[in-house]
């Protein structure tokens, strides 16, 4: 398959896999194979991409024009074929996961929730592959508005509400800060285009670059900076499999990664580095680290902790970025694959929790671990990787953070990213004592484990999460491509 073919591939599967499935409907067992089977071809045609982006092959495909100048069009560079590779990876098992989660807990609409699912993976290659502002902007608001149904997806009060404060946090930031913010560039520099170094040059003072930065960070909600994060934590009212599409697969991942993109092909690194009008975001990346570890500390709910907890790895990859060094943005990328693997393996360790012990608190998990020592082995892997605790991947990612703060001297960054660390160790670890150094409450009700494909998908996001640390070749090669550094 020629680049372009598997380009177009990407971009298609997703889609006729949604019509396949809302067409099998009425069969869930071919409703669930053809999920599957979409999940597999997709990841096919992202890493068949892989070896040609590396050897520095750039695909390209323009659609049509939206306005002059304006072109629907999808260009591949190495931080978009970072983000496809993870999300169409963790779609894979996350739709194992899936399977097992939505009929253990007889779920209703289980069909609209795997349409959407395969949408909402559509929406995301869109993303991952945006070779324009425009293009980026019009996915971005399709993977807003595909997700909504999965948020509210038990259709209660409680359910529709957090899908209220989802739509409306994402919207209007997107449409009051990041459309105004997109439009301006296109004024600005002519065009909307990703392009290595940037686009805005010298083309404005810097008063209007600190301002224009602050509407593409706030206005990309889905990154969760503080104050634009409520949103996340409203949405755990979803089932697990969406907070794992949320936290993990999609959203987040997508906020974060066009955080990134908007610095170093719009901004350009080299173009603001040294600017005090910049200097406001590596402040507001760290006071939502440490805010949204302390609420993580203080919640008792799991997914709740856990919800926090992404808001604040989220403003890792967004410190790392507005760092503006070489080995920083490395980490930046890199933690965008890390956390991934970590925080997906942590959300199916709370709901396969939920599916085999209906319990959702933390103050209730004494002694799980003796009944669920799969399920909590597989979350110890994942709490200590986001802890930074090597073998696991979040170790690296953390590396080249720090390394890169030392680098250019930023050591108030280094600070923040110590107190992280800690307040990471202090909410994680103490559940991971009590599953297994604790007893059970007297009169818990005995159980084992759940489901034999969540228990398929939490041992494989495990694995990936060390695997991520042995073999970290490929992720770091297209991370140093985005850095401008050798490989």
């Amino acid at each position: 398959m020629s680049p372009l073919a598997a380009l177009v591939a990407a971009l298609a599967i997703p889609l006729i896999g949604a019509l396949l499935i809302a067409m099998a409907g009425r069969a869930p067992n071919l409703r669930e194979a053809i999920t599957l089977l979409t999940a597999v071809l997709l990841f096919l045609a992202v890493a068949s991409l892989t070896p040609h982006v590396l050897a520095g092959g750039r695909p390209q495909l323009a659609l049509f024009q939206i306005l002059p100048g304006l072109l629907l069009a999808f260009r591949i560079e190495p931080l978009g074929m970072l983000f496809a590779l993870v999300a169409s990876g963790l779609w894979i098992v996350n739709s194992i996961y899936s399977i097992g989660y939505m009929r253990a807990n007889r779920e209703e609409h289980q069909t609209r929730f795997y349409v959407c699912f395969a949408g909402a993976l559509g929406a995301t290659m869109a993303i991952a592959f945006a070779g324009n502002l425009i293009t980026l902007f019009l996915a971005y608001e399709a993977l807003t508005l595909i997700t909504y149904p999965l948020v509210t997806h038990h259709g209660d009060e409680e359910a529709k509400r957090g899908g209220r404060v989802y739509l409306g946090y994402l919207l209007t930031t997107s449409i009051v800060l990041l459309l105004v913010g997109i439009i301006f560039t296109w004024n600005v520099a002519g065009t909307t285009d990703f392009l290595p170094g940037g686009i805005l040059g010298d083309h404005l003072g810097k008063a209007a670059t600190g301002g224009l930065l602050a509407l593409f960070m706030f206005g990309i909600g889905k990154a969760a900076l503080m104050p634009v994060h409520r949103w996340l934590p409203a949405a755990m009212v979803a089932p697990t499999p969406v907070s794992a599409l949320l936290h993990a697969v999609a959203v987040v991942k997508a906020g974060v990664f066009s955080v990134v993109k908007v610095i170093v092909y719009i901004f350009g690194v080299e173009n603001i580095a040294g600017l005090s009008s910049v200097d406001w975001l590596p402040f507001m990346a760290s006071l939502t680290i440490i805010l949204a570890s302390i609420i993580a500390l203080r919640s008792d709910n799991l997914k709740r902790r856990l919800a926090y907890s992404t808001v604040s790895q989220l403003s890792y990859v967004v410190l790392a970025a507005a760092l503006l060094a070489p080995l920083s943005i490395v980490g930046a990328v890199f933690h965008i694959a890390a956390h991934a693997v970590s925080k997906i393996t942590l959300f199916f360790a709370a709901g396969a929790i939920y599916t085999a012990a209906h319990k959702t608190e933390v103050s209730q998990l004494d002694g799980i671990g003796r009944r669920m020592p799969v399920t909590m082995a597989a979350f110890t892997v994942g709490a200590l990787s986001l802890i930074g605790i090597p073998p696991a991947a979040g170790f690296v990612s953390k590396w080249y953070i720090v390394s890169g703060a030392a680098a250019s001297g930023q050591i108030g960054a280094i600070i923040v990213l110590v107190v992280s660390t800690l307040l990471n160790a202090a909410y994680f670890l103490p559940i991971v004592y009590a599953a297994f150094f604790r007893p059970p409450p007297a009169g818990d009700a005995a159980h084992g484990e759940a489901p034999i494909p969540i228990l398929i998908a939490l041992v494989a996001t495990a694995a990936m999460t060390v695997a991520l640390f042995f073999f970290a070749d490929v992720p770091l090669q297209l991370a140093r491509q985005v850095a401008g550094l050798p490989d």
